[in-house]
């Protein structure tokens, strides 16, 4: 993630804050906790917590063989991907370890068990068109009235990125009627339901 998107998104989480009182901030695919340090900063400010769910076994772009793949997150003894161990040791680094919870599983069966209202969702899971429509079923309920929803990589313009985030999430949420667009920066949208 860019810092100007890492900026935005920490921006977002402090006006949701502002705006959806005592409800916590979900992420969905943290994998190193690149931007999970960015939101559990904002989580931190404000008093709040991030829970940040991962499989932490690599989304379906990540795995050997394809162009983002990165072999130094394999855990040789298994031979599977394990971003776990880097994901924790960046929120130790960050000092974040007080705010931030990781949530160790796959988004749809933590989605079906999660009860409580989200003052900000961020969804950067997995991008293939099955993984993002299950983010935007399982997840996007949850965002309560003011709340904000945030989605990382929608590329509407196809020769720029994949399309599930933009065609899977982005696109539903706008159509629903429930969100309204906020910001863009860079692949970041921001949107904030009524």
């Amino acid at each position: 993630m860019p810092a100007e998107e890492g900026d935005a998104l920490w921006d977002a989480a402090v006006a949701a804050a502002a705006v959806v009182p005592d409800a916590p901030f979900l992420e969905v695919g943290s994998y190193c906790g690149r931007s999970t340090v960015w939101l559990g900063d904002a989580a931190e400010r404000t008093g709040r917590l991030l829970f940040a769910v991962d499989h932490h076994r690599g989304s379906e772009e990540n795995q050997p063989g394809w162009e983002h793949h990165d072999s130094d997150v394999v855990d040789l003894r298994t031979g599977k991907m394990d971003t776990l161990p880097f994901f924790r040791s960046a929120i130790h680094d960050a000092g974040l370890e007080a705010s931030v919870i990781a949530v160790v599983g796959r988004s749809p069966l933590v989605a079906g068990a999660w009860t409580s209202p989200l003052a900000l969702l961020f969804i950067d899971g997995g991008h293939g068109r099955e993984p993002a429509h299950q983010d935007f079923e399982g997840w996007t309920p949850h965002v309560a009235s003011g709340g904000m929803l945030a989605i990382h990589d929608v590329f509407p313009n196809p020769t720029d990125g994949g399309r599930p985030p933009y065609e899977e999430i982005y696109l539903p949420a706008i159509e629903s009627g429930d969100f309204v667009e906020l910001s863009v920066t860079g692949s970041l949208r921001i949107l904030k339901r009524h």
